[in-house]
């Protein structure tokens, strides 16, 4: 058992939220759901790629805000396309690759290219590279190459 988790609050949706969340990622499932009053869950236990979670249907005391979210590190284009669809979905876009879900958990879903692109040894390309997703909500791998590769003049 790993010794930290996280721990989220949701109003009456953690058992909701907690099967969306492990549909999307490999090595993720629900391993235990502890009623309630009425029988609906209570507390939810999951693994998101491995990582323990523990979910509460603690009323509506608490929201979440974009102060916490998960980054999501994604191998290409197809991977980002796929969980930004997906998380999206009754959520909200925000910019530079940060979404909130529709149960208002925040979300940065970022392909390992940015990562490379804004820690080249070149500054200038780093710029552009920067510039092009200061203008993106949902980040394109494509247009990061483009504006790196981009001259100037």
């Amino acid at each position: 058992m790993q010794k930290i988790s996280p721990f989220l609050w949701f109003d009456d949706q953690a058992e909701e939220a907690a099967n969306l969340y492990v549909s999307l990622f490999e090595d993720s499932e629900v391993t235990h759901v502890t009623p309630g009053p009425g029988g609906r869950a209570q507390w939810v236990g999951f693994t998101l790629a491995g990582q323990g979670f523990m979910a509460l249907n603690g009323g509506p005391q608490y929201s979440f805000t974009e102060a916490v979210s998960f980054f999501v590190r994604c191998k290409d284009q197809g991977e980002v396309d796929r969980l930004w669809t997906q998380l999206t979905d009754g959520g909200e876009e925000g910019q530079c690759g940060w979404l909130k879900d529709r149960f208002g958990l925040s979300w940065q879903i970022i392909p390992d290219r940015l990562s490379e692109l804004l820690s080249d040894p070149d500054p200038d390309r780093s710029r552009r590279a920067m510039q092009a997703m200061l203008q993106m909500r949902k980040i394109d791998v494509q247009g990061l190459e483009d504006a790196a590769n981009a001259t100037e003049g």
